[in-house]
């Protein structure tokens, strides 16, 4: 079934060659259009990041609990549901944006993928490795390794119950 509402895990800060966090990136990026033919969950973590310059190594870095930080308008562009699956395939349990794309979110919010806004994300000190831990119910976000907090929107009621529940569908029959 869903997750817990407090997660904590490593911190991944998908930034450009500069360290700023990259805006716009788009679902080919995250999961390129070569790949729409792999059906398995279980196969699709294997390509997150293929098609974005500086991380088409990230498969291979990242282990299951990490936790992502992003841009504005994180999965803007098609209706492509892997560009959220290559995520959950890869364990990754949260990705934290100043924004996503509006098809992305409902995407994610569907699949019971849990996602938080918090828009001067830049102001949050971590780094990447360090521990973050995110209260989904509250929105506080806190760097463990130096203990300094800072706040991101909550999950809204819906949200954290189609997420407990694991997704939309199980979610549907609750209700």
């Amino acid at each position: 079934m869903g997750g817990k509402e407090i997660l904590r895990g490593r911190v991944w800060k998908i930034t450009d060659s500069e360290g700023k966090l990259i805006d716009d990136i788009d679902t080919d990026q995250i999961y390129h259009n070569a790949h729409l033919a792999i059906t398995d969950l279980n196969e699709m973590g294997k390509y997150a990041f293929g098609n974005l310059k500086g991380w088409e190594d990230f498969p291979q870095k990242t282990q299951r609990g990490d936790i992502l930080l992003v841009g504005s308008n994180f999965g803007a562009g098609s209706s492509r549901q892997q560009a959220v699956d290559c995520f959950i395939s890869l364990g990754i349990q949260l990705i934290i944006g100043r924004s996503f794309g509006a098809i992305y979110k409902r995407n994610a919010i569907n699949a019971g993928f849990p996602i938080l806004i918090c828009f001067e994300l830049e102001k949050f000190q971590i780094k990447n490795s360090e521990m973050l831990e995110a209260n989904l119910k509250n929105g506080v976000l806190k760097n463990i390794d130096t203990g300094v907090s800072f706040w991101a929107q909550k999950m809204s009621d819906v949200q954290m119950e189609i997420y407990l529940a694991g997704n939309l569908f199980n979610y549907g029959k609750t209700k």
